[in-house]
């Protein structure tokens, strides 16, 4: 945890990683990452609605709203808002803004076949 917030009853698994955030009553599984540095040198911009958002800030992690709930190994790229019982499944990546009560999944296609 770095330069973050997690308000009361948070909840974050081993192996997370929480910089620059504000957490509301959330529980982050196992691995999550709220990643809080563009890889290109720049300032975040938050993208709601069609609109965006200078924030002037180099760092800034994830704001996640009380009942987000994310899967292990799931990570949120710097400036991504969460509302209000949102799902991050699993593995996958939240981007930008999502309002209440959003599931934010992943899909693959798995195969198997015969090991010889």
């Amino acid at each position: 945890m770095k330069t973050s917030v997690m308000l009361g009853e948070s909840k974050a698994g081993h192996f997370a990683y929480i910089g620059d955030s504000i957490l509301g009553k959330v529980n982050l599984g196992a691995g999550t990452k709220l990643a809080n540095l563009k890889i290109m040198e720049s300032k975040i911009v938050v993208n709601i609605a069609g609109k965006k958002y200078e924030t002037g800030l180099r760092k800034f992690g994830a704001i996640c709203a009380d009942g987000v709930e994310t899967g292990c190994n799931s990570v949120t790229t710097p400036g991504s808002l969460l509302g209000r019982n949102v799902l991050l499944y699993p593995n996958a990546t939240g981007r930008g803004y999502y309002p209440p009560n959003t599931i934010i999944k992943l899909k693959q296609n798995q195969e198997t076949e015969d090991r010889k």
